[in-house]
């Protein structure tokens, strides 16, 4: 029999790395939850960002049972058909000659900064070993990640930590200028600053690093592990933009829920890893192979990419609407289906209170930092589930502004 748990058996049992809702959830379908008391909520978190195609698709449900019934492991000893397919996808959607699989984004991203470390080790010497990241950025919680990602809440206890990274203000493209020189291995972005506030680069911004990077020989790494797989309405964010990296990380939606991360590159660069130089025994399983390849087969579609831009405006609509009303939101802004309702000042440091108001009410929203909610639903989410939900949002936000009137 079935052990029976609550909420409160997390405080017993689980190390306190998370607040969790209070609530469980224990089944889904589409962009619908229900918890173990039977109540419904309507998902615009989206497992924050993963879910792309919602909970329970079916056609994933099919490609992981049929590989389920095949082959589920074999280390990095052997290779496997299902991911050299999910490779060959990327390498014909994208940019990229050459994949890495592993588990995460963090992981990802530590794969892309180790890529560029030995690059320039290789061809210029261990001289020319600086990284340039950016403020309020988010790369991971590894130490190495977690110190390119510029929030310092996240890494201070952590100290001593790696060296040799530097942070510049995010769209601040005269401040990277003076930070990017010939000792520097590696710029790494987000086209969209996703944890760090839902915050989409400028165009010149990126087409200034690039330039900027290929005057000194630094590798462009686009951290697109939330802006990916369709999110901003293209394939990847850096088509939108028209800027090309030399590198790109990738996870979140890859696997629609299904744990799998990549870094993507050129065959020049890829060339320096030789056989034992990186390597993790569950990256480039069969299962998450045989998943992601059927998210990428269902999301690069025409079709799906114009769904997101209708989406984005259904629930940006509604967002304004209530502001309107409410005078809640200092702006609405983002790319796709990632995006931010940045509070007011007279609302500043509320955005967990209405996640946790917006919970109550039936519908699970993300924060981006203590001042903006942020939205990351599945691509595919119905009309009829953006206006339910934003529906119990709009409530949600009225109740917040009668509470703080009174």
């Amino acid at each position: 029999m079935a052990l029976h748990v609550s909420r409160h058996d997390f405080d017993q049992w689980m190390m306190p790395v998370y607040a969790p809702a209070t609530f469980i959830p224990v089944r889904a379908e589409g962009s619908t939850v229900w918890d173990q008391s039977g109540k419904d909520y309507i998902d615009f978190a989206g497992g924050i960002a993963v879910n792309a195609l919602g909970h329970a698709h079916p056609a994933l449900q099919q490609a992981l049972q049929e590989q389920a019934t095949r082959l589920w492991h074999t280390g990095n000893g052997y290779t496997n058909e299902p991911i050299l397919r999910l490779a060959k996808q990327l390498i014909d959607a994208t940019f990229a000659d050459r994949v890495f699989f592993c588990n995460s984004g963090a992981e990802a991203n530590e794969a892309a900064l180790k890529l560029a470390r030995k690059v320039a080790h290789d061809r210029v010497g261990p001289h020319k070993s600086g990284i340039v990241a950016f403020k309020n950025a988010f790369h991971g919680r590894t130490l190495f990640t977690v110190s390119a990602g510029g929030q310092p809440a996240y890494s201070k206890d952590f100290a001593p930590l790696p060296p040799d990274i530097q942070h510049a203000p995010f769209n601040d493209l005269a401040a990277a200028a003076e930070l990017i020189n010939d000792q520097t291995c590696a710029v790494i972005v987000e086209p969209i600053q996703g944890e760090g506030g839902v915050l989409p680069a400028d165009p010149a911004f990126l087409r200034g690093l690039r330039e900027l990077c290929d005057r000194h020989q630094a590798v462009l790494i686009f951290d697109e592990v939330q802006s990916g797989v369709g999110r901003t309405g293209s394939l990847y964010a850096y088509m939108h933009y028209g800027v090309t990296p030399d590198v790109l990380t990738s996870a979140k939606a890859l696997g629609g829920g299904f744990p799998i991360g990549a870094m993507l590159t050129r065959d020049d660069l890829a060339n320096v890893m030789g056989v034992g130089t990186h390597g993790t025994t569950y990256g480039g399983n069969p299962l998450a192979g045989a998943v992601a390849g059927k998210v990428m087969e269902l999301i690069n579609q025409p079709e799906v990419m114009a769904g997101v831009t209708q989406r984005h405006q259904w629930i940006v609509s509604a967002l304004n609407e209530i502001n309107q009303r409410l005078n809640l939101f200092k702006e609405v802004r983002g790319l796709g289906l990632l995006i931010g309702a940045v509070l007011s000042d007279k609302f500043a440091g509320k955005a967990k209170a209405i996640n946790l108001a917006a919970a109550e009410m039936g519908v699970m929203v993300l924060i981006a930092g203590a001042n903006v909610v942020r939205f990351a639903p599945a691509l595919n989410i119905s009309e009829q589930e953006v206006k339910l939900g934003m529906a119990r949002f709009a409530e949600t936000c009225e109740r917040l502004v009668r509470g703080s009137s009174s």
